[in-house]
């Protein structure tokens, strides 16, 4: 009976050593089990210094109710009160692994393999495995014999014997050993084979470099001869018989489950070539055809079954391949492919809980060591390490990394591993997901010894690993390459000046030599503003290399930092603002435009320093036209107001620029933006703004500087084409034509003569020769083109257009739009050509006649000679000028009836077509994707090579620029290229249908 008050002393103890469910805990301490041991503290103190002492507790009462007879449950209480070690694996095991807890309850005399604590025990290796699975002569005794290793090796783990780089080289070497016992399994099933063969088992991976998880594939190259005097094609297929059954015997389900998966896909041609090879045909196949990452997996190759000396020859073999890697043509373009986080196939709910492959994660350790070891390993033998830490060590060792970031980065590895092994340890199943649920959370943070609070404590280190991979990860490469050319440290290991060079070469920079020079001038030096730059570098020499130019970044960073430096809020906005150097370093090296932008008046840079939200962000026509207007205003005389005027139109291209490469490249908190229309209408929108705002400043000093306050004649000017629409890119002109009406009392020739000085005034203006980008004011689509007067009245325009007026100026004022000057003569203007424009009966069947003509003529004679047509952005088929074309005509035939397509802009009349039933809702979207494509290649084209341009560069840099641009990674030119003609393609087709067949 149960005295009073027990129960509640007995439930506060249960809950004070950590159980959470304290209720059932007494339930199995009051079960007949564990009656004798039950008052003892040594188990309840042991339960409570475990991972889980609710899931240790229920373990042990199924462990004991599995022993055979009382005598052997007497034995395991007996010896588990008595012998502290034991005490400490068994419940440290239980409580950290429902998986072989349930192993136990299955095996229950296994509980003896935690007895022995000799000091052999405690780091057993490769033959002691053997021994241990010595007499499992069938796959399900080898599985019975391998978790029975198991058991032992995670009893080491928890109770922190073993570190979790020891855990790992365990693990390897009993995989070494399971590797053999399976191989062994299938050569006694096929003697026969085996007498025909030499067949060797590599070890790749994780067990290679002798760092394996709990629950992982093991990956594993073959390599088979014959024996001497047997047929080699015989002696293959008999080698690929062992090797397939080795297979089968570490991977399938049993009625003891499997071990784990066996994957030979790191084999040369993947699961397309043999799974066996020869030596010579390896060797044949990495001379000529592996890929880079063929060799990085390579540096982890390890010999452990079959024939051993086979194994070394492969490895002698193959190593020189592997380290000159480096050496190979398109070495810079798979590293940079390679360097880029691949998190695209992780679900976006799980990104953030990924430990391998998230951000921060290990593959980011792994892959920065690797790259490391591939740069340097070639000419330092020291380096030739297949695992890990080792590597780290002596990469820190020969100052090949930063001894402080090589600590660093050893303690956030040890930790996220540590964190892999006990989530997969549980269940035994192969996983890299950090678990949601508290409860296990709970678990792996006390088995790692955070016990005060352990979600929050496991949750706040897990994050401040990760920050710390995340921000070591680029510093890794290019730090050392600031050491080397500051030397301030004397004494310390750096890299020499041919390891710098190998590592600039590795990531990319086309002119090492010139590089360290600008390293060695902007952080060489005790100087404040040195150590601030050294702090900066490692991560800007990153962002830069991310990019298909990254020689120019750097140097375009010295051209700004020498014209900034003794500026004191410039480095600060740098260091102290996150977006900012960041922001920049995309600028520098995203092409010509916006750096040639920038170093005309370099504190533009400040306008980075908001990020996306803020800095970048497109500002209004209003709020420019007034500042121009203002500026204007205080200047003396029409020059220096233009210039002023020309002076905000260069820094507002460079902001627009600037939001454009930052949103077309994305950050690292800011992803790139998805949807490519906004870009080019976020581009098309500030262009056009700022042209208006710029001519409607120029028109006033004009004006002023010669007349005063009030031209003698009221003047307004009407943008056309891409200027009208709103679509302006970087390089374009700015189509208008000019309108005019004399005031009242004033002479026609007078005001004619005002209105033709405003205008070559104005032009001229724009163009004179200075530090800022000249506007180029077009006004070839007025009224007989070139021909005709280049400012007309309004009464004038009207006679014109009612006896005069062809059907392809009706096209071109469909795009008319009033942008600077008299508002009312502006819109007096547009209600003078809606009805040509918008005719209240549609176009007749001449007109259209006309218009398809005057296509075909011009897709046959404006085509530059030489041009691929599949490439001409603009006149080339599916571009600009198809879709353009055709929603324009749609326009003039209905937009009389459908108020919708009254409107200057391309993207709003498709979508107004398509709401209005003229146009499928799939063709729409066709012909939408290809303009906007067509417009970001030539947004890319300017920005890339400061002029404009109407197809793909020539140049491979350049062209890789677009690319990048255009969201496509290194190596992935020819897939650009093949969108393009594709989506153009699918546009063709559309408008073959509605602009020539409809």
């Amino acid at each position: 009976m149960t005295a009073p008050g027990r129960r509640s002393s007995t439930f506060t103890r249960l809950l004070r050593h950590g159980f959470t469910d304290a209720s059932a805990a007494e339930r199995l301490l009051d079960s007949a089990e564990l009656m004798p041991v039950r008052n003892d503290p040594v188990l309840l103190e042991a339960l409570g210094a475990t991972a889980d002492p609710d899931q240790a507790l229920l373990g042990l009462v199924r462990l004991l109710e599995a022993q055979p007879d009382p005598t052997a449950r007497r034995e395991l209480l007996d010896t588990l009160i008595a012998a502290k070690p034991l005490r400490d694996r068994l419940l440290g095991v239980l409580g950290a692994s429902a998986a072989l807890a349930d192993h136990l309850a299955r095996h229950p005399r296994d509980w003896h393999a935690l007895v022995t604590y000799e000091p052999r025990d405690l780091h057993p290796g490769v033959e002691e495995f053997e021994r241990g699975l010595a007499e499992a002569g069938d796959p399900v005794s080898l599985r019975v014999a391998y978790r029975r290793c198991l058991l032992s090796i995670a009893a080491r783990d928890v109770c922190g014997t073993t570190n979790v780089a020891e855990t790992a080289a365990e693990l390897a070497d009993l995989a070494t050993a399971t590797l053999r016992a399976a191989l062994a399994i299938a050569r006694a099933a096929a003697p026969e084979d085996a007498a025909l063969c030499r067949l060797a088992v590599i070890a790749m991976g994780k067990c290679g470099g002798h760092e394996l998880n709990y629950v992982s594939d093991v990956d594993v190259i073959f390599v088979g001869e014959a024996v001497d005097g047997a047929d080699e094609g015989k002696a293959l297929r008999a080698a690929t018989k062992l090797a397939s059954h080795m297979m089968r015997v570490c991977s399938e389900t049993t009625v003891e489950g499997s071990i784990w998966p066996v994957d030979a896909n790191l084999r040369p041609e993947g699961r397309n070539g043999p799974l066996v090879r020869t030596l010579s045909s390896h060797l044949a196949y990495y001379q000529r055809w592996a890929k880079t990452w063929e060799f990085q997996a390579l540096l982890k190759a390890r010999p452990v079954a079959g024939d051993i000396e086979l194994g070394e020859e492969y490895v002698t073999a193959l190593e020189p391949l592997v380290w000159q890697a480096a050496e190979r043509e398109n070495f810079v373009a798979d590293v940079q492919k390679m360097r880029r986080r691949v998190v695209e196939n992780i679900p976006a709910a799980e990104v953030d809980r990924e430990l391998k492959l998230g951000p921060g994660g290990l593959r980011d350790v792994e892959f920065a060591v690797q790259l490391l070891q591939l740069v340097h390993g070639r000419a330092d033998a020291s380096l030739r390490s297949g695992t890990t830490l080792d590597a780290l060590q002596a990469l820190a060792a020969g100052g090949y990394v930063g001894r402080q970031d090589a600590v660093q980065l050893d303690d956030a590895y040890r930790f996220l591993r540590s964190m892999e092994h006990r989530i997969q340890l549980y269940r035994l199943r192969r996983t890299h997901l950090v678990p949601e649920d508290d409860a296990d959370l709970r678990r792996i943070g006390r088995s790692l010894g955070l016990r005060a609070d352990p979600v929050a404590e496991l949750t706040r280190e897990w994050r401040r690993h990760t920050a710390v991979v995340r921000r070591l990860h680029e510093k890794l490469f290019y730090r050392p390459l600031l050491d080397a050319v500051a030397q301030l440290a004397p004494g310390e290991a750096r890299l020499s000046p041919e390891a710098a060079r190998e590592r600039l070469v590795a990531l990319g920079y086309a002119d090492p030599a010139a590089a360290l020079r600008h390293l060695e001038a902007l952080a060489s030096g005790v100087t404040r503003k040195a150590a601030i730059q050294r702090t900066l570098l490692p991560v800007l020499l990153g962002w830069f290399a991310d990019s298909a130019d990254p020689d120019a970044g750097l140097l375009n960073f010295r051209k700004v930092s020498d014209a900034l430096g003794k500026t004191p809020w410039y480095l600060r906005l740098l260091r102290d603002e996150g977006a900012a150097a960041e922001n920049l370093a995309r600028v520098l090296s995203a092409g010509r435009l916006a750096p040639d932008l920038l170093m005309r008046a370099p504190e533009a840079v400040a306008l980075l320093g908001d990020g996306d939200a803020g800095g970048l962000g497109p500002r209004g026509r209003d709020h420019l036209e007034q500042e121009i207007l203002a500026a204007v205003g205080r200047a003396d005389g029409a020059v220096q107001a233009v210039t002023a005027a020309r002076g905000v139109r260069r820094r507002e291209l460079f902001r627009t620029a600037a939001a454009d490469i930052v949103g077309s490249y994305g950050t690292e908190t800011h992803p790139a933006e998805a949807d490519q229309g906004a870009l080019v209408d976020l581009v098309g929108a500030a262009v056009s703004d700022l042209t208006a705002a710029t001519l409607a400043g120029t028109l006033r000093a004009v004006v002023r500087d010669g007349w005063g306050e009030d031209l003698p004649t009221r003047f307004a000017v009407i943008g056309m084409g891409r200027f009208g629409g709103h679509e302006l890119g970087y390089g374009s002109d700015a189509d208008v034509v000019f309108v005019h009406e004399p005031r009242e009392g004033v002479d026609e020739r007078e005001a004619a003569d005002a209105a033709n000085k405003v205008v070559s005034e104005m032009r001229r203006l724009l163009q004179i020769p200075s530090a800022d980008p000249p506007l180029l004011i077009d006004a070839d689509l007025r009224p007989e083109g070139k021909s005709g007067p280049l400012v007309r009245t309004l009464k004038s325009y009207e006679a014109y257009y009612r006896r005069w007026s062809l059907v392809w100026e009706s096209q071109a004022l469909l795009r008319a739009e009033p942008v600077a000057g008299d508002a009312d003569l502006g819109r007096r203007f547009v209600e003078l050509i809606d009805p040509l424009r918008y005719p209240a009966r549609g176009l007749g069947d001449d007109a259209v006649r006309e218009i398809r003509r005057l296509k075909a003529r011009m897709e046959a004679e404006r085509l530059p000679r030489g041009a691929d047509p599949k490439l001409h952005t603009k006149l080339g088929p599916g571009g600009l000028s198809d879709v353009e074309w055709t929603v324009q005509l749609m326009q003039l035939r209905h937009g009389h009836a459908e108020p919708g397509l009254r409107t200057t802009r391309t993207r709003e009349a498709l979508a107004a077509a398509r709401a209005a039933g003229l146009i499928p809702g799939e063709d729409a979207e066709t012909l939408d994707e290809a303009w906007v494509l067509a417009t970001r290649v030539r947004n890319a084209v300017m920005l890339v090579r400061g002029r404009a341009g109407d197809t793909f560069p020539s140049d491979g840099r350049e062209v890789a620029a677009v690319g990048r641009y255009l969201g496509y990674g290194d190596g992935m030119v020819g897939d650009m290229l093949d969108a393009y003609r594709r989506t153009a393609r699918r546009a063709r087709s559309v408008v073959e249908e509605l602009f020539y067949g409809g």
